[in-house]
């Protein structure tokens, strides 16, 4: 899945708004909204949310049965479990046991099944399309990146207040911030402001 992550557009509630790819449809996922000082970033709030959210590319699962409450829940407690493993390994620090254990749980479901169309050119989910399906393929993706050659490549971004977190999957490995657009052209920007500050 995450050769295919192509990124969602992300809002800031203060105004504005930029495309930031994570690199992997479980961290797009994992900043849809959030706990404590996040909650004002949450986009999950119904759960009719969650199945718009899944229902769009990259994943496109196009849910054959009603969302439920408890998915959500479930969807939400996944996220942040996502959100707090993927920084735990940027940070260099042991994954949280309460986050693997999550991740772990929701991996144990079922995931969604790959079909081919009868054409044999396109291909989608073959029904069932459930919820619980699609947050098994996160967390399994999630595992895979976790245990994968990429674990080393999951980064924060490098700007003072910018909480996000991304595959670094650059051919150098060199990415720095969450999106060049965003943090990157601000400390461009305050780099510049600087130097033309110290001169006479």
């Amino acid at each position: 899945m995450r050769a295919s992550a192509i990124g969602r557009v992300l809002h800031d509630p203060k105004g504005g708004s930029f495309r930031f790819n994570a690199g992997a449809v479980c961290l797009d996922f994992a900043h849809t909204g959030g706990e404590g000082q996040y909650a004002i970033f949450e986009s999950l709030h119904e759960p009719a949310d969650l199945a718009e959210w899944l229902a769009q590319p990259p994943l496109a699962a196009v849910m054959t049965a009603t969302v439920t409450a408890r998915e959500l829940t479930a969807a939400k407690a996944l996220r942040q479990a996502i959100w707090d493993a993927a920084h735990a390994r940027a940070a260099g620090r042991p994954l949280p046991a309460r986050a693997v254990a999550t991740i772990n749980r929701a991996a144990t479901a079922a995931p969604l099944i790959p079909e081919l169309a009868a054409d044999g050119t396109t291909a989608g989910w073959a029904p069932p399309v459930r919820a619980t399906q699609a947050l098994s393929t996160l967390a399994r993706e999630m595992i895979e990146l976790l245990s994968g050659l990429l674990a080393e490549r999951i980064r924060e971004c490098a700007s003072d207040n910018c909480p996000l977190v991304f595959v670094d999957t650059s051919r150098p490995g060199a990415r720095r911030w969450c999106a060049m657009e965003r943090c990157g052209n601000r400390h461009k920007l305050r780099a510049l402001r600087a130097r033309q500050a110290m001169e006479p």
